[in-house]
């Protein structure tokens, strides 16, 4: 999930970042160096989840069904930090829906470092293509339009 968000940002030109585990550790080996992450002093998920919502401004919530594991903690660190928090479930939401949901809640909630978090692909393989779909489309929506345009 994090990796289609940060795949998207990046295409863009958009800064992106963020925390990773120590030894840049994921469920699929070591997160390559093309992604500007910062190693965190422990392997911990958790920890990792913490600084993330912490270092943001809001976070979206991109899931496919009922949260679990890291994706439920992360909502509830959200809760636990008052932090903004915008559940979109991938079943309910096509990415373009989704996109446009989180262009409004960045724009209400005047948020300038967003934390995008979700399932791991082993529990939702769709989830970095949608990741990547749906920030296209609200870094599309945020963007200056062209004098004229319309949206």
């Amino acid at each position: 999930m994090d990796r289609g968000a940060l795949d998207a940002a990046l295409a863009a030109g958009v800064p992106a970042g963020g925390w990773c585990p120590k030894g840049r550790r994921a469920e699929d080996g070591r997160i390559p160096l093309r992604y500007p992450l910062r190693e965190m002093p422990t392997a911990d998920y958790a920890a990792r989840t913490l600084q993330n919502v912490l270092d943001s401004d809001g976070t979206v919530i991109l899931h496919f069904g009922a949260l679990r594991g890291g994706t439920a903690l992360t909502a509830r660190y959200c809760r636990e930090h008052g932090k903004p928090c915008l559940l979109i479930d991938g079943q309910r939401a096509s990415p373009a829906q989704a996109g446009a949901r989180m262009a409004e809640f960045v724009r209400r909630h005047r948020i300038h470092t967003l934390n995008v978090a979700g399932p791991r692909a082993s529990n939702a393989p769709q989830a970095q293509d949608y990741a990547r779909a749906a920030v296209r489309e609200m870094l599309r929506r945020l963007s200056p339009q062209p004098e004229g345009a319309m949206d």
